[in-house]
């Protein structure tokens, strides 16, 4: 079930000054004063196009057996540039594009965000764009109003997906741990995709690889040194499109473990499309069977007693409008690096920022809706709180016993082969079991993480 957000104001609109001075402030959900985020021409039209139309084909798209999807890109403007996120209708692939200050030709584009549906009507122009064809965007809280030689369009704002807040919220947690991997001319991505089958449902499922080499990508059958995985690799033929209008394409994946090897298991994937004054980015999750928001890989972070406050400490810098890394919010907060980072979050988690490869640092969207408390949307979080505050948690020395009666489960540390604690705690429940961690801990460990997080800032 979807669920709808209402619009938040900074403050309500008013009268001020007097008598001849007498002003009238108009407030919109930008929280500047404006009615619009941007209303110009963008210069490359034609590449533009191409990517919006993308865009608007991911979320369509699914990789699983449920019902179709929207059309509903998100529209952030903001740090001088505008940014337009989809989800699939899985929840599994998730894009974006970055038109950057020499992509737009208006002024600088104020501070919002808006959500929107892309309708036939407005699909059939793009795709009709061609050559000198102008492309004009007005972006508001209400409405994206697209201007061609064929007419004007106007796309109201729609409801933003429930599930998109959790999409948001995994997305920028899985991307912040990837890195560079390989850049390649456009035409030599081009060349692997064209390898792939078309992307249905059934097909997503095949995991493959890729070695860097010699500037260009080779197909590996197995992972090796230096491999990057690709997940479902069927759902990147999404990009052919766009595809034949960039420059290069920029590969990031997570590092080789610290014997040199791939990672165990498939892992995301970020595919990064130079264009014109623009960047578009693919994010696949590791497993096209299942989305962002059922990766659980927030829970650690929002368990942190102190995450919600400092993360209003984020959001309350005056100056954070271009992306920032967490060396330069540490600095700026005086908060350690991993309270930055359970800060950050936190954000995430209300949907406020997202993570931007290329910069290696996070962006903020001026949501202009509230997104509620994150347990809403984590609901091992609330079981987990709630063990908690029933007393379900019984400590006997490294061990801890989870649970009454005959649901009691055990908590304890893992070791690594070599017998050394590595840091993780495991648990006797079957969710632990089935996942060993990979969808984010269960409801026992992250109560055991609340008690022992409480004792350590009481230590403090």
């Amino acid at each position: 079930m979807e669920q709808s957000f209402g619009y938040t104001y900074l403050r309500p609109s008013a009268l001020r000054g007097a008598g001849a001075e007498r002003t009238i402030a108009l407030e919109t959900s930008s929280g500047s004063g404006h009615p619009r985020f941007f209303d110009g021409f963008l210069t490359a039209p034609v590449p533009a196009a191409a990517a919006l139309l993308t865009l608007a084909e991911v979320a369509a798209a699914r990789f699983d057996r449920g019902p179709g999807g929207s059309r509903d890109p998100v529209v952030t403007a903001g740090g001088g540039l505008l940014r337009l996120e989809s989800f699939s209708g899985c929840g599994g692939v998730y894009a974006r594009l970055d038109v950057l200050p020499s992509g737009l030709d208006g002024g600088e584009p104020g501070r919002g965000t808006t959500n929107v549906d892309v309708n036939p009507p407005l699909r059939r122009a793009l795709a009709l764009l061609a050559g000198l064809d102008p492309l004009r965007l007005t972006v508001g809280p209400d409405a994206l109003e697209v201007a061609t030689f064929d007419g004007r369009f106007v796309e109201k704002r729609v409801p933003l997906p429930r599930r998109w807040l959790r999409g948001f919220a995994e997305a920028q947690v899985l991307a912040a741990g990837l890195v560079p991997r390989a850049e390649v001319p456009a035409a030599e991505a081009a060349a692997l995709l064209g390898t792939l089958p078309p992307p249905t449902r059934q097909a997503a499922a095949a995991t493959r690889w890729v070695l860097p080499a010699g500037g260009g990508l080779r197909p590996a059958s197995r992972p090796a040194p230096g491999a990057v995985c690709l997940p479902g690799a069927e759902r990147l033929s999404l990009l052919r499109p766009v595809l034949r209008r960039a420059e290069s394409v920029r590969l990031y994946a997570p590092a080789d473990g610290p014997e040199g090897g791939p990672a165990d298991g498939p892992t995301p994937v970020g595919w990064e499309l130079r264009l014109p004054g623009m960047r578009f980015f693919l994010l696949l999750s590791q497993d096209a069977r299942r989305g962002f928001s059922g990766e659980g890989g927030v829970l650690d972070d929002l368990a942190a007693g102190a995450a919600e406050e400092d993360a209003e400490l984020l959001a309350a810098l005056p100056d954070w409008e271009r992306p920032a890394g967490p060396a330069e919010l540490a600095r700026r907060t005086g908060l350690p690096a991993d309270r930055v980072r359970a800060a950050l979050t936190a954000l995430g988690a209300s949907g406020r920022i997202g993570y931007d490869l290329a910069e290696e640092a996070y962006f903020r969207r001026e949501l202009p809706w509230a997104a509620g408390d994150p347990e809403a949307f984590n609901p091992r979080l609330r079981a987990a709180r709630e063990l908690v505050a029933a007393g379900a948690v019984r400590f006997d020395g490294p061990l801890a016993r989870v649970g009454a009666g005959d649901r009691v489960h055990l908590v304890r540390p893992e070791a690594d082969a070599a017998g050394r604690p590595n840091g993780r705690l495991g648990c006797t429940c079957q969710w632990w079991a089935r996942y060993r961690g990979g969808r984010g801990p269960c409801r026992h460990v992250l109560a055991v993480r609340i008690i022992q997080d409480s004792s350590t800032k009481d230590a403090r």
